[in-house]
């Protein structure tokens, strides 16, 4: 597991946000912008896979707390 799969989200995103800051600045040297690029790329990867499992948690308990409610009835 990379440094970046053990981020939290919020971390990740953090320093995805810096990451664009940084790329902002026209004066930044090409393989700088590059290799920050590929870092930002990882991290808006992992971003999203972790947000995608959170969607599948909350629709598993969704759908779990719905059935629930239909054989209390």
């Amino acid at each position: 597991m990379s440094d970046t799969e053990r981020q939290s989200f919020e971390d990740a995103l953090s320093r995805l946000e810096a990451i664009v800051n940084e790329l902002e600045d026209e004066s930044i040297p090409l393989e700088k912008s590059i290799e920050l690029y590929e870092e930002g790329i990882e991290l808006s990867k992992m971003c999203t896979d972790k947000l995608e499992k959170a969607e599948l948690r909350i629709k598993k308990v969704a759908s779990e707390q719905s059935a629930d409610e239909k054989e209390n009835k």
